[in-house]
């Protein structure tokens, strides 16, 4: 690939050597991990940020539906999809309020 692309240095042997202890290091960690029965623990900022978007999707696309089956009974036009998105959007940043209230 060197040949085709002469800005690319070829891997050094160290890098390889690097990326086999890289690896060999996580597999260790999986194994340990494993064998004292402790789950791999994920960053604490992703696990927040993946809660507060399922609150902000959640409350947004569950307001939405609930409005659109109640219009679709009720022959309202799109008035009870309106008010069902504002409660959405109402509750998903209500329990985002509440969930960076909550001491760690």
């Amino acid at each position: 690939m060197t040949e085709n692309d002469p800005r690319q240095d070829a891997p050094s042997p160290q890098d390889a050597r690097l990326d086999s202890l890289e690896e060999r290091l996580a597999r260790a960690k999986a194994k340990e991990a494993e064998r004292t029965g402790q789950v791999p623990q994920t960053d604490a900022n992703e696990q927040l940020g993946q809660r507060v978007l399922s609150y902000l999707l959640g409350g947004l696309l569950g307001g939405a539906l609930i409005g659109w089956v109640l219009d679709k009974a009720f022959g309202t036009g799109h008035l009870l999809l309106v008010v069902g998105l504002v409660l959405g959007i109402v509750g998903g940043f209500w329990s985002i309020i509440k969930l960076s209230n909550r001491r760690s």
